[in-house]
């Protein structure tokens, strides 16, 4: 009988992140390694910033759902369980937590890369790095330091101050000044912190300063005014908080560019292979994000790399330190290793 344990760590963020909802600096993370006897695979769940899914939850739910299901001959299959996580009601972290050491546990077994066994090539698309909401005195020290650190291509500009527009001018030109000697793509995501006016105001503004497209500029639960900053659009908008699962896309597929998907968010790998197929089948792109997770769901994410347009696979990159391995950032890019499963692991000290 397969065998499941759980462990908790807190991770420390180099720099705080802060969004339209609030600051993060640091994030207790639950770490779930599942044995088979032989092999074992390993998924984590963390938690976003002001959400009631944190490790603690997850945890009781996923040992109750455990006790319940790990002798079932179906346990070990990830579609089955994700169904059952589901039928559960078990919160989404926790439930990508567990689907994804099922996904590197099945890819071990195959003797397989993850991203192999899921048909995919290697990803190419390079990951944005973000700065959070600050001040511009703060923003122009992190950002050259961000870029030169990790050598990425994109830089994501966190927008939606509670301190207004002008402030997000202020940050976003202090941002773009600074990254300029780096050539870096520049993009925003404003967490849902605008309103319909203040987004019919800001797009022009940020498409006359080159920015590429904007993320998630409503609050979620705002979706029926999307048609109201759609339709004269100057950059593609992209939804994140307002998408959790496939079943989402339909009502709002007409006023929207594509979909941002975390696994956090969605349940893991399972569901987000449903996310891309419904946004595709809509004519929308695809973008993948992270939470603050450790390079164990990062390598996850990064296995799945090639099935999107936009990658933002980057808080790995922001902890001091992470306490795995395995989802290097090369040339801009976030590869998965070519070792059997999503390829990362919990470093020896954790």
């Amino acid at each position: 009988m397969p065998s499941v344990s759980f462990s908790v760590l807190s991770l420390q963020k180099l720099y705080p992140l802060a969004i339209s909802r609030g600051v993060m600096t640091s994030s207790d993370n639950l770490f779930v390694t599942v044995r088979d006897g032989h092999l074992e695979g390993i998924g984590e769940l963390s938690p976003a910033t002001g959400s009631a899914w944190t490790a603690v939850s997850g945890q009781a739910q996923l040992t109750a759902f455990v006790d319940r299901w790990s002798a079932d001959p179906d346990f070990l299959s990830p579609h089955v369980t994700y169904q059952r996580m589901l039928g559960a009601n078990i919160d989404p972290p926790a439930i990508a937590a567990l689907d994804v050491a099922l996904w590197d546990l099945l890819a071990k077994r195959a003797g397989l890369p993850l991203y192999r066994l899921l048909g995919l090539p290697l990803p190419t698309v390079p990951t944005s790095v973000t700065i959070g909401i600050n001040p511009p005195e703060v923003t122009r020290e992190r950002v050259p330091d961000i870029l030169r650190r990790t050598g990425a291509k994109c830089l994501k500009i966190k927008l939606g101050s509670p301190d207004g527009r002008e402030h997000d001018r202020a940050h976003f030109l202090a941002a773009a000044e600074v990254a300029a000697p780096f050539n870096a793509a520049l993009r925003v995501d404003a967490n849902g912190g605008w309103t319909v006016d203040e987004t019919n105001e800001m797009i022009p503004w940020l498409a006359d300063r080159g920015v590429e497209y904007v993320e998630q500029p409503l609050p979620k639960g705002a979706e029926a005014d999307l048609p109201r900053v759609f339709e004269n659009r100057k950059l593609p908008i992209f939804v994140d908080e307002s998408c959790r699962t496939s079943h989402d896309i339909p009502s709002f597929v007409k006023y929207t560019d594509g979909v941002n998907l975390k696994l956090m968010k969605c349940g893991g790998i399972t569901e987000a292979l449903r996310i891309v197929g419904t946004a595709r089948a809509h004519g929308l792109q695809t973008m993948i994000g992270c939470m603050s997770e450790a390079s164990i769901a990062i390598a996850a994410g990064a296995a799945i790399g090639a099935l999107f347009d936009y990658i933002d696979l980057d808080s790995h990159l922001n902890l001091n330190p992470d306490p795995a391995s395995g989802a290097p950032i090369i040339d801009g890019v976030v590869i998965p290793t070519e070792a059997p499963g999503h390829g990362a692991q919990l470093n020896a000290s954790n």
